[in-house]
């Protein structure tokens, strides 16, 4: 933790260049008592926050990679071209620890925290401005977010062991010093519930392109609540959402939902981040040069990761199924449809034969994507799902909610009351949020075993001596190890290593 510090917040943070910035004071110093002395210092703040989400060791790839290479619907062509090891698991605390993560989430936490102290110590000093308690209830939200992250990548499921070890709470400016300790996963759940509801109300009920809104809120609480099997409460949240003037009948219809990708901020968007060229455009480092297809486009790609044959399948139950509309062919063939371009825009659709390009939303560079963290369709899965699985299960209220995403499959039996399953409300949760990182997690929430295909790979150079072809959430590597780095650093979380490291 002591080679956590608080990084510069300010001009090098913030998604928009305005000459009045050079005037306000610099945060790049330890102490940051004044930093933050009008409203104007908290938003430029809190923009900085959003930037510092967009890294490519947290939202702007590999964290969505996380929860996609590792849940069974992708799967590396070749061996040596990036973040092999996610999907042969081949982590220990001293190689392919991913410490990245650990620090630069809780390097957001930190700047989350000063954002929060210091918005404080403004309307402690007498300044009434709204604002400041909106954006230091956007702050919380954002918190939590950090932690909910954090402890489903270090903690077990809640379900399973929620008094084993989570992460460490940090909720004030640590001294170079500190040396913290895990909290347990129930206290680091109790902490994010605090900061979800305790100040909610101060968020904005409009729409806050790139920022977090009271429904971004109450989305998190939806996600959090259906982690932790309480029901009811998740179903409350998305039904709030989905019945909200803001939110009611926005659901791309099937000839709007392709395009919805070429899209900044459309109607479906609850939590967007900006990706901006120049600014926050990862480019040959990006999350749609590792899912497009190799050597495609004037960059061109890798091909890291592809879609396995079992995924392709389940979208092959249609072939009308709108969702191919963002998918070509991979390299391993013409005719198998592996590669994803939801994240890369500008190149040619070549399968069609046609000029017609991929989804992109209209900046200068294919790269520069958007980020969909929370979409209106997975708020729609959450309610089918809360709604089959609480205590009294209302079958006809899931169905409701599945058909509506599974309408993308106009050629597919709609879900009824009298078919509708928990199986088919993840089939088509794996079809509608396919490489937006969400499988894997949903996977080892539900404790459903994962089974990798490896028989895709058929050159012989991917090596998986590190994992079963088959596992489920008892296997020990499905959660990360603390890194030899930071228990280097803070040896007071040396005996808190997650078993089997």
């Amino acid at each position: 933790m002591k080679k956590i510090i608080l990084s510069s917040i300010f001009c090098i943070l913030t998604l928009t260049s305005c000459n009045d910035f050079l005037d306000v004071k610099p945060t790049n110093q330890i102490d940051n008592t004044e930093s933050v002395l009008t409203v104007f210092d908290a938003e430029v703040m809190l923009t900085g926050l959003m930037r510092k989400m967009t890294a490519s060791d947290y939202y702007g790839r590999n964290f969505v990679m996380y929860g996609e290479a590792k849940g069974g619907c992708l799967v590396v062509p070749s061996q040596g071209r990036g973040l092999d090891a996610l999907y042969t698991f081949n982590h220990s605390a001293s190689t392919n620890s991913y410490s990245g993560y650990w620090l630069q989430i809780y390097n957001c936490i930190l700047q989350a925290n000063v954002l929060i102290n210091s918005i404080d110590k403004l309307i402690d000093g007498g300044n009434t401005n709204n604002l400041l308690k909106q954006y230091k209830a956007e702050t919380r939200t954002a918190r939590a977010m950090f932690y909910y992250d954090l402890v489903r990548l270090y903690g077990k499921p809640y379900d399973m062991d929620k008094a084993s070890y989570g992460v460490p709470l940090t909720l004030e400016q640590l001294e170079y010093s500190a040396k913290p300790t895990r909290a347990s996963v129930e206290q680091v759940y109790s902490q994010i519930l605090k900061d979800l509801t305790e100040d909610a109300a101060s968020l904005s009920k409009s729409k806050r392109d790139g920022f977090i809104s009271y429904y971004a809120n109450l989305a998190m609480q939806a996600r959090v609540y259906l982690q932790m099997q309480n029901y009811d409460e998740a179903l409350a949240a998305a039904e709030e959402i989905i019945n909200s003037s803001l939110y009611k009948d926005k659901l791309y219809p099937n000839a709007e939902w392709v395009d919805s990708w070429k899209k900044q901020f459309g109607s479906e968007s609850i939590f967007e981040l900006g990706v901006f060229p120049n600014e926050a455009d990862l480019t040959t480092a990006s999350l749609g040069f590792y899912l497009r297809r190799r050597n495609h486009g004037s960059s061109s790609a890798s091909g890291w990761f592809i879609a396995t044959t079992p995924f392709i399948d389940l979208l092959g139950e249609d072939a009308d199924d709108v969702r191919w509309g963002v998918m070509d062919y991979d390299e391993k063939s013409s005719s198998r449809l592996g590669a994803c371009y939801k994240y890369s825009g500008g190149v040619n659709k070549s399968v069609t034969g046609t000029s017609a390009t991929f989804p992109g939303d209209g900046k200068a560079t294919s790269t520069a994507v958007n980020i969909k963290v929370i979409r209106l369709s997975e708020i729609y899965l959450i309610a089918a799902e809360a709604s089959l699985s609480k205590p009294s299960p209302d079958k006809e209220k899931a169905a409701i909610y599945l058909q509506e995403i599974r309408k993308r499959a106009p050629n597919l039996t709609p879900a009824d009351e009298n078919n509708i399953t928990l199986d088919m409300i993840m089939a088509e949760k794996t079809k509608e949020l396919f490489a937006e990182g969400h499988r894997y997690f949903d996977m080892i929430r539900l404790n459903i075993p994962i089974t990798f295909s490896d028989v895709d790979i058929e050159d012989g150079t991917v090596t998986i001596p590190s994992r079963p072809v088959t596992i489920d959430r008892t296997y020990y590597k499905t959660i990360l190890p603390i890194s030899l780095a930071e228990i280097n650093a803070n040896p007071e979380i040396k005996n808190q290593q997650n078993p089997g490291y």
